[in-house]
C-alpha cells in the first residue's frame, strides 16, 4: 500500500495521525463515482428522450450538475466521503485535519479539468506520484487531503464520570473539543490532564467550591454532552 503519515495536532490540541491514500485506491473510488454519475445521467436521459428540447434542456443542465457537484455534495455533506470514496474506505478532509468546507470541496473538485490534462488526468497523476502525500493540483490549491477513514469512536469511549452541565451553551466545536479531551484521559498522566485542562480556564473552573475544578470537571462536562444520566 502506497501511503505515509502525517503527524497534526488539531485546534483542540489533540494529537492525530493521518494516512494519505495512494494513487491505486483513489483511482478505483474514482471509477466508481464515475459509473454512478453515467448510471444517474441515463436515468435522466431516458424520460428526456420522450419530451423534446425541453428534455435535451433539462438534460444538458442536470449534466453540468451531476458532473460538477455530485462529489462537493457527498464530500460536504456525507463527511468528506463519496459513495465511492466511502467504498474504497477513504475520505478528503481540510489539511489541517478538520472536515472539509463548501469552497475547499468546490474549488478542489472544479479543479479536475487542470489535472484532466494533456491527457485522462496525466497531470493529475504526474502531480500525486510527485508529492509524499499524493495530492493532486486541486487539493494543492484547496488545502486538502484524501485519506484512509478511521472507524469513528464510540462516545461511551469517555470515561464515566458524574456528568456536568456546562455553565453557558457550548458552540459544537467546542463540545468537540471537551468531549475529545475526556477520550484521550486515560491515555495522560493526571500532570497532563491538569495542563490542558487549564488551557480552557472559562470551562475547567467553577465558581462554586463543592464542584469539581480542572480535568475532573471538563471530563462531567464531556458525559453531560454525549448524554449520560446521573
Amino acid at each position: 500500500m502506497l501511503d505515509t503519515v502525517r503527524d497534526i495536532t488539531t485546534p483542540e490540541l489533540i494529537e492525530i495521525q493521518l494516512h494519505p491514500a495512494g494513487f491505486l485506491p483513489r483511482a478505483f473510488a474514482f471509477m466508481i463515482d464515475t459509473i454512478l454519475r453515467w448510471l444517474i445521467l441515463a436515468l435522466i436521459a431516458i424520460p428526456s428522450l420522450f419530451i423534446g428540447k425541453f428534455g435535451d434542456g433539462i438534460f444538458l443542465i442536470s449534466l453540468f450538475l451531476v458532473e460538477w457537484f455530485y462529489p462537493v455534495m457527498f464530500e460536504v455533506l456525507n463527511r468528506g466521503r463519496t459513495p465511492g470514496k466511502r467504498a474504497m474506505g477513504l475520505k478528503v478532509l481540510h489539511d489541517n485535519g478538520t472536515p472539509i468546507g463548501w469552497s475547499a470541496s468546490i474549488i478542489r473538485n472544479f479543479l479536475r479539468f487542470a489535472d484532466f490534462f494533456p491527457l485522462f488526468y496525466l497531470f493529475g497523476l504526474i502531480s500525486m506520484l510527485i508529492n509524499k502525500e499524493f495530492r493532486r493540483l486541486g487539493d494543492i490549491v484547496a488545502g486538502t487531503l484524501v485519506v484512509y477513514s478511521v472507524p469513528t469512536s464510540s462516545l461511551f469511549t469517555v470515561p464515566e464520570a458524574p456528568p456536568i452541565n456546562p455553565d453557558f451553551p457550548l458552540s459544537r466545536e467546542t463540545q468537540k473539543m471537551v468531549v475529545s479531551f475526556a477520550e484521550r484521559t486515560p491515555g495522560l498522566t493526571k500532570p497532563r490532564q491538569e495542563e490542558l485542562a487549564a488551557l480552557l480556564p472559562v470551562l475547567s473552573q467553577s465558581m462554586q467550591s463543592d464542584q469539581p475544578q480542572g480535568a475532573a470537571r471538563l471530563l462531567g462536562i464531556a458525559n453531560f454532552l454525549i448524554g449520560r444520566k446521573p
